[in-house]
């Protein structure tokens, strides 16, 4: 038998799949990070009708199609107000392959890459698949990215440094003082941020900002998706953008990798940028009510959370064995271990179900709780 890479030997099937598989099939899932909400109806219907009158049969330009880049463009214009050329957006099979591409460009072999800990688990997993090496940064008490350890942390090594905000597994959001921050740590040292931005619409505390908008070279790349944005999980449509000469490396692993997204999803991905947007609205304003259905109900139990600004995410401090308990009783839960060793001793807990569902897991959690104290 032939042997494997050394690079896929280094990565494991995510601990997030392992609890789902370990889940009975009546269980109360709160460990899906994926909107509970249907994609808008005008967006699938431009999917429709690019299907029916042929325009999604053929392979589009490598980048995405010049409309559906131009809508993306003009998103970024209005919420970041930067001049944004359609020319250095590419779009991407989710935000998933928009990370990839990035890293692919920017990191060689034994390069550092700096990743929140806890983070989103793909930024471990797509470092080692580049050769590079996940330099963990440990994050603040309430579960913010902390730009002096950030700063702290490069040394000659280091490539690349990742933040995110909203934040996948905290539902931390970043203050304006602390993007400006990465900004001038990116300007001032020389190093790329890869800025992860799935979540930006939803924000309940505070604004959202994007280091991009506070740069004053070009070692910002932004990372985006419909996916979170316009509850679009599963069209799988994201994108990359920065400067021309970025973009213009990450084009050559999407090119290869890729060729391009899907046409029916790009004309999906336009009508949602395009159209209305009260869903958008109308998703956040639900899940900070859900939020705050879960922040009491752990208040109830004894659980201590920082209190999540965005996302639909909640990270709460656990008794060892909690999770187990959890998923004994029925209700899937994530071990904050699964995003990293700073996630020992939490849990991640999705909120984008329905309130009676939450409100019958937090029962669970509370006799899960008192059997793992």
């Amino acid at each position: 038998m032939t042997t494997f890479s050394d690079r896929v030997e280094r990565i494991s099937i995510s601990g997030i799949r392992e609890v789902f598989e370990a889940a009975g099939d009546d269980a109360i899932n709160l460990g899906l990070g994926q909107p509970d909400f249907p994609t808008p109806p005008h967006a699938r219907q431009a999917a429709v009708d690019a299907i029916e009158s042929g325009k999604a049969d053929a392979y589009t330009e490598n980048k995405g199609t010049p409309a559906l880049r131009e809508a993306i463009a003009e998103k970024h214009r209005a919420d970041q107000g930067i001049d944004l050329d359609p020319d250095n957006v590419i779009a991407t099979a989710g935000g998933s392959e928009a990370l990839h591409v990035a890293l692919e460009a920017h990191v060689d072999a034994g390069d550092e890459v700096l990743i929140p800990d806890p983070g989103f688990v793909s930024y471990d997993a797509l470092t080692k698949l580049a050769g590079g090496e996940p330099v963990p940064v440990p994050l603040r008490d309430d579960l913010t990215i902390d730009p002096a350890a950030v700063e702290a942390a490069i040394t000659e090594d280091t490539a690349a440094f990742v933040v995110n905000s909203p934040g996948n597994p905290t539902g931390a959001v970043s203050s304006e003082e602390d993007v400006r921050e990465f900004a001038r740590i990116a300007d001032e040292h020389d190093v790329l941020c890869l800025s992860d931005e799935v979540y930006e619409y939803t924000v309940f505390d505070g604004e959202h900002h994007s280091p991009i908008e506070f740069a004053e070279t070009d070692n910002v790349v932004v990372v985006n998706s419909a996916s979170k944005l316009f509850s679009m999980t599963g069209w799988r449509l994201g994108w990359v953008y920065g400067a021309e000469e970025r973009v213009e490396r990450m084009l050559r692993v999407h090119q290869y990798a890729q060729a391009c997204a899907s046409a029916p999803a790009q004309y999906a991905a336009e009508a949602a940028l395009r159209g209305d947007r009260g869903v958008v609205d109308e998703m956040t304003a639900s899940f900070e009510r859900r939020r705050d259905i879960v922040l009491e109900g752990f208040a109830e139990i004894g659980l201590d959370c920082p209190t999540p600004k965005g996302a639909f995410y909640a990270m709460p401090r656990v008794p060892e064995g909690f999770v187990d308990e959890c998923l004994d009783r029925g209700v899937v839960v994530v071990p904050g271990e699964a995003f990293g060793e700073n996630g020992a001793g939490h849990a991640r807990v999705s909120y984008a179900t329905d309130e009676s569902d939450l409100r019958e897991a937090l029962d669970v959690m509370a006799e899960a709780y008192e059997a793992a104290r």
